[in-house]
């Protein structure tokens, strides 16, 4: 990569994004504040019906309006691809019902500068007057499913103040348009490689006689409880996320298994904790835990802090027949001296306790071998990766 384009990847061209819905009492002044700090603001208008949005038609803002309400999540789908088409890098969305601070903005691209790539999310300070009780715990609620979904802790989920690289949008596949779409996105982007990292922000909540809010408790808690269901369900399938990076022209693009080495030791991952993880993987897979494979090679490497990924796909060696059988084989040969030949009903259906039994004591011997073979593969991989990495940063 020349020294150009890398000075061409660091010029953040931020648009702020406006959502609203009925909040023509409180749009204008989030308009003029955001203005004040100097960057293009764009108001998506989903369907109002109050004529708010004409309180702002004499500022310098833009405006798109969908003739009638269909979500949060669309409106801001709505605002990256405009963003995209004004040749904007990121999105900075900030809710206008007056919660948020506006004078904050700059936070937000200081933070995109040290990660261009990552999305940011505003952690609201919850220590002032008036914060709901039902924020408070379905903050913790959406932080705790996060952690299980994807091994990453973030302090703020439901926060909508946030800052988007425009290019993750066209490869991440969402299916929520409205509030849930900001929990899928976070999860979503996680699966494909992209960093989440926290910005502390300030929140202001009005007398609940004075606060005006579109969230329907019971509708959008179902619709989050049922994305969280499915996120989660994902999440424990022994099928290795589609891992996203920039190919040689500067494109997101899905990257091949020694990319997705490379992308994984570009973020604060080692040849050793690769390798460790990997043998983990294989170690795991090989015992006969039926139907369990994914969900405790996640638990212990989410446990170690170790890489999810990296175990997950390791284990898909370990997928019958050929792994179970091998272990079989040895664990029948240890009992016996012989091997099994005769397969028959008899043998592998009405004796299938003794092939399990033969299967556990097989894994004893054969997973550890296994475990260090795949590790010390990863671990030499990873190494000689790591080393044309650091050459190559060298010559730059």
């Amino acid at each position: 990569m020349t020294i150009k384009k890398e000075l061409l990847e660091l010029m953040v061209n931020p648009l702020v994004v406006i959502p609203i819905y009925n909040h023509g009492k409180t749009l204008r002044n989030i308009a003029e504040r955001s203005l004040a700090t100097g960057y293009d603001v764009l108001i998506v208008d989903d369907g109002s019906t109050d004529d708010g949005v004409n309180t702002v038609r004499d500022l310098p803002v833009s405006i798109i309006t969908h003739k009638q309400n269909k979500g949060k999540g669309q409106a801001i789908l709505t605002a990256a691809n405009e963003a995209k088409i004004l040749g904007k890098t990121h999105i900075i969305t900030i809710d206008s019902d007056g919660q948020h601070f506006p004078e904050e903005i700059p936070l937000f691209v200081t933070a995109i500068n040290k990660s261009p790539r990552a999305i940011i999310i505003g952690c609201r300070d919850f220590n002032g007057e008036n914060i709901p009780n039902s924020s408070k715990f379905g903050r913790n609620f959406s932080n705790f499913w996060l952690r299980v979904q994807t091994g990453i802790k973030i302090s703020d989920v439901q926060s909508g103040f946030r800052a988007y690289p425009v290019e993750i949008f066209p490869v991440l596949k969402t299916t929520e348009r409205r509030y849930a779409f900001e929990v899928e996105i976070l999860v979503k982007a996680a699966w494909a490689g992209f960093t989440l990292k926290d910005q502390p922000i300030r929140v202001h909540y009005p007398h609940p006689s004075e606060r005006i809010s579109h969230f329907k408790a019971l509708k959008d808690n179902i619709q989050i409880s049922l994305l969280n269901t499915r996120l989660t369900a994902r999440a424990f399938l022994p099928v290795p996320h589609r891992q996203y990076d920039k190919d040689e022209n500067g494109k997101i693009s899905p990257i091949h298994p020694l990319r997705s080495l490379k992308l994984l030791l570009s973020k604060d991952e080692t040849p050793f904790t690769l390798s460790i993880s990997g043998a983990i993987g294989m170690l795991l897979g090989t015992l006969p835990l039926i139907a369990m494979h994914s969900i405790v090679i996640i638990l212990v490497c989410g446990y170690f802090r170790l890489s999810k990924i990296t175990g997950l796909a390791v284990s898909q060696i370990c997928i019958p027949p050929i792994i179970p059988a091998l272990c079989i084989e040895t664990g029948y040969y240890l009992q016996h001296k012989e091997f099994l030949t005769d397969i028959s009903l008899q043998t592998i259906g009405y004796e299938a306790l003794d092939r399990l039994y033969e299967w556990i004591l097989g894994s004893l011997v054969l997973g550890p071998l296994f475990a260090i073979t795949v590790g010390l593969a990863i671990y030499v991989m990873a190494s000689i990766i790591k080393h044309f990495i650091t050459i190559k940063n060298t010559k730059k």
